[in-house]
């Protein structure tokens, strides 16, 4: 316990230092960890520095790659979410690469036995000790199995696991922190965000989940000759290890090569974008990241998906909305826009609706007149995501995990040929969406499903009226009205009344002052008590102290 204690200790101070590095020391100052974490003044020099070189984003990446691996998965799952992060920042976060060492042979070795229960030999015919390619979690190797297949096996980087649940611990104490210190945080719910990364990041680490991942993708393209997903060894798999078939192909990043193998890029392509809104818009489970490095061509104009740590899902719900949305767009509805769109995410109560209309109205016109063929599905996810953001709509995040995959998906097909239209090619996609939203069996589930709540709810409605009046009835019901335009009146009223109190308490005063004074003359008696109080002038001096007292108070009170 007491080393983990230190290591945490040890791991506060790099994340602050890296903080005040890149220039972010004034978060760690208004959380109170500089005066906690003794900071060199160097380091405050570099802070100022950068701030000074650099832009926003390049010190966010460049902070995160200095923290390692944990840091570096995150950002490169929060540029999934461009309803919450600003665009400039997010085009740095894309640029984060696994800039990591290779772990020894010896360590994959022992890593492979301990989890086969068996040993290397044993269980491979043939492993090459140089691997394939090697990331923040894990590195790829090339084996053969003792049935003879060529294999890639995937081995999670050794202690990964606690390392990263140190910094997940970290970073959650820290967004709970932050929380109960800074205003916006709360505002923009930073520790539900963490958590959702967080969380993001667990699954990614389960490669048993990566291999499930795969094979349902798989089944899509069952029928598919020309759409290829690597075979899953499962007796050679294990959380820790991924052991997969071995694809012998060009990457699409290599279009060099491609077209000195005679492959046709355009025809690529437009498999790519096939395969993908196949995945999206009828089955609803698709690959997260069809970037050019997981996308291999296969002679015969194949092309085969590898890499399923990150997938996304689109609920039948969820699709419903989308052809709302469409729908809408096609109507030239705004009203009908905006209301896709709320029910797409999580609108904040204090949102400015008619500032909404007002900008979807701007996008609707931007690409009203636009034909397919020339619009960019990119520019169109990243306006929409940017007046999500700038409403504080929470989008869900499989949706905009599926706004990534498209403008990952548009960068990969314009690298292979700029002719193809995404829109254009997915554009059948779209009509059957469409018409299977207006399908006569898909509308009777829709009614059923309102039947089905509403008969809940009028199933609920007795006990619902009995606990209403019996919250009643003990005198606990609570109500707030809200009358935001009463104010300016009751301002009014208030200000009536003090000055009506105002003349009142003078008048009453003035009477009070002058009774006392001619019932004194008119008696013959003297106004001194017991021949040593004076009863006038100390009645005068009270009453007056009193009155002052009363004039400061309504005057304090900005209202006379």
């Amino acid at each position: 316990m007491i080393k983990k204690k230190i290591r945490h200790i040890q791991r506060y101070r790099d994340i602050v230092y890296a903080f005040t590095k890149y220039g972010f020391g004034f978060v760690m100052k208004e959380l109170g960890l500089l005066d906690l974490l003794s900071v060199p003044k160097r380091v405050f020099v570099e802070g100022n520095q950068s701030r000074n070189s650099r832009t926003t984003g390049e010190r966010i990446r460049m902070f995160l790659e200095e923290l390692g691996p944990t840091f570096v998965k995150i950002g490169q799952i929060a540029s999934t979410r461009p309803d919450i992060i600003p665009a400039d920042i997010l085009q740095e976060l894309v640029k984060l690469q696994d800039n990591v060492s290779l772990f020894s042979f010896d360590e994959v070795r022992r890593i492979v036995e301990e989890e086969m229960a068996d040993s290397l030999e044993n269980s491979f015919a043939e492993f090459r000790e140089t691997p394939l390619a090697a990331a923040s979690i894990g590195q790829v190797h090339h084996a053969v199995l003792q049935t003879g297949e060529r294999v890639a096996v995937k081995i999670q980087r050794p202690n990964i696991m606690s390392v990263i649940d140190t910094d997940l611990e970290i970073l959650q104490d820290l967004a709970r922190l932050a929380e109960s210190r800074i205003d916006w945080v709360e505002r923009y719910q930073i520790r539900t965000i963490v958590e959702e990364l967080s969380r993001s990041l667990r699954e990614e680490l389960d490669y048993e989940n990566e291999g499930r991942n795969a094979e349902k993708i798989a089944k899509q393209f069952i029928n598919d000759s020309k759409v290829h997903i690597p075979k899953v060894y499962w007796e050679y798999s294990t959380k820790k290890i991924l052991t997969m078939e071995y694809i012998d192909g060009v990457k699409l990043n290599e279009i060099e090569k491609l077209q000195q193998e005679g492959y046709d890029t355009k025809v690529l392509g437009e498999k790519i974008v096939n395969a993908i809104f196949h995945q999206i818009l009828i089955d609803g489970f698709f690959h997260g990241d069809p970037h050019p490095g997981n996308i291999v061509a296969l002679p015969g104009q194949m092309i085969a998906f590898m890499d399923f740590g990150m997938v996304g899902r689109i609920t039948p719900e969820m699709r419903a909305h989308i052809a709302s949305f469409v729908i809408a767009l096609m109507r030239k509805n705004t009203s009908e826009v905006v209301k896709a769109i709320t029910n797409m995410g999580l609108v904040p109560d204090e949102v400015n609706v008619k500032q909404l209309h007002s900008d979807v109205d701007k996008l609707r016109e931007k690409y009203l007149d636009v034909p397919f063929s020339q619009m960019s599905i990119g520019n169109a996810v990243n306006e929409l995501f940017s007046v999500a953001y700038r409403h504080k709509i929470m989008i869900p995040t499989d949706l905009t995990i599926l706004g990534k995959t498209l403008l990952t998906l548009e960068g990969t097909v314009e690298k292979l040929n700029h002719e193809i239209s995404i829109l254009a090619v997915a554009e059948p996609f779209g009509k059957q969406l469409l018409m299977d939203r207006f399908k006569p069996k898909n509308m009777a589930e829709f009614a059923w499903v309102n039947f089905t709540e509403y008969g809940d709810i009028l199933h609920e409605f007795p006990k619902t009226i009995k606990d209403f009046t019996s919250v009643m009835k003990k005198g606990k019901m609570k109500i707030e009205i809200s009358t935001p335009e009463m104010e300016p009146v009751l301002h009014k009223l208030n200000r009536i009344s003090n000055r009506l109190s105002f003349s009142l308490v003078l008048l009453s005063f003035s009477i009070i002052l002058v009774g006392v004074i001619i019932g004194a003359s008119l008696s013959g008696q003297t106004s001194i008590l017991l021949d040593k109080l004076p009863v006038i002038e100390i009645g005068f001096g009270i009453a007056t102290t009193l009155f002052l007292l009363l004039i400061y108070s309504i005057f304090k009170s900005g209202r006379f």
